[in-house]
C-alpha cells in the first residue's frame, strides 16, 4: 500500500485502531481473494466489493414493475465475473399471480437459485436465509425493489463507511452496508448503475446468457451478432420458444449499446 491511498470497499477484511473519540482508523487492508469490478466502455475499472462470491439480484414483481433488462444484465455480469448469482423476487402480494409464475419459471429453467419473498411481511425469509447460508453475498437491484427491507429483515442495520483511511484523518462515506451473518456476510449495494458490462462483443455477451450459449454455436456465421444476420441459431431458438422473449429483448438492448 506504500505510496498509494487504497480505498476500502464492502467485504474487505481490515485491521483497525479505535481512537479516543471512538472513530476507527484503518491501518491495513488484508489481501483480497476476489475483487468485483465494474467495467466502462472507456476501459476504466472501479472496485465495487471484495471477497464476494454471490450476486443476489433483487427484482420486484410489481410497484415498480419488473425491470428485466437490469436483472438480465446483472446475471450476465455474474457470468462474466465468474461468480454465482441468485434471483430474488419481491412484492408477490402486489403482482398478478400467473404473470409472476411465468417470470419465476424463466429463471428456474436457467438453473439460477430463485426465491420469492415478501420481506415487509416476513414471507419466505427462511428460504432466503437458506440460500444465503455460508455466502459472501451482494444485494443488487434498482431503487424501490426492497433491497434495504430484505437487509433489515435478515438482521442488518449498521452502515459501513465514515472511517479514516490509514490514519490520514480523511472520511470516506458510502451508502453500502454490510451485515455479518453466522457464516458469511451480506452487503446492501448502493445502486445497479455501477454494474455496467462495459465494451463487450456479441459472442462474449451471448456466452454470458445461459440460454443463448448452445444456440449461438448453430449460427451460420462465426461473427454473428444475433441481431439481424440470416441463419442465426439464437433467433431460431427464440422463435421455437427455447429463449424467452424478455431475455432476448434484454440481450438486444445491451448488444446495441456497444455496437
Amino acid at each position: 500500500m506504500t505510496g498509494k491511498r487504497f480505498m476500502p470497499v464492502p467485504g474487505d477484511v481490515v485491521a483497525v485502531r479505535i481512537l479516543e473519540d471512538e472513530r476507527a482508523v484503518v491501518d491495513r487492508i488484508e489481501p483480497r481473494t476476489f475483487s468485483l469490478e465494474r467495467r466502462t466502455v472507456e476501459g476504466r475499472a472501479k472496485t465495487m466489493a471484495a471477497n464476494v462470491d454471490t450476486l443476489v439480484t433483487v427484482t420486484s414483481l410489481a410497484h415498480p414493475p419488473p425491470r428485466l433488462i437490469t436483472l438480465d444484465q446483472l446475471l450476465a455480469f455474474g457470468e462474466l465475473e465468474g461468480i454465482d448469482a441468485a434471483v430474488v423476487f419481491t412484492k408477490p402480494d402486489l403482482a398478478e399471480p400467473e404473470a409472476a409464475r411465468r417470470l419465476v419459471a424463466i429463471y428456474e429453467r436457467l438453473q439460477y437459485p430463485v426465491a420469492v419473498v415478501d420481506p415487509k411481511h416476513g414471507s419466505n425469509l427462511d428460504a432466503l436465509r437458506s440460500l444465503l447460508n455460508g455466502r459472501h453475498a451482494l444485494l443488487c437491484g434498482v431503487s424501490g425493489v426492497g433491497k434495504s427491507t430484505i437487509f433489515r429483515a435478515l438482521g442488518g442495520e449498521g452502515s459501513i463507511g465514515d472511517v479514516s483511511r490509514h490514519g490520514l484523518g480523511r472520511q470516506t462515506t458510502t451508502a453500502a452496508r454490510l451485515y455479518r451473518m453466522p457464516e458469511g456476510f451480506l452487503v446492501d449495494s448502493p445502486g445497479v448503475n455501477e454494474f455496467g458490462l462495459g465494451a463487450i462483443q456479441p459472442r462474449e455477451l451471448a456466452d454470458a446468457f445461459r440460454d443463448m450459449r448452445e444456440p449461438a454455436t448453430r449460427c451460420r456465421f462465426t461473427d454473428c451478432t444475433h441481431l439481424r444476420e440470416p441463419g442465426c441459431g439464437v433467433r431460431a431458438a427464440l422463435q421455437d420458444g427455447a429463449i424467452a422473449e424478455s431475455r432476448y429483448a434484454s440481450f438486444s438492448r445491451i448488444a446495441l449499446r456497444t455496437e
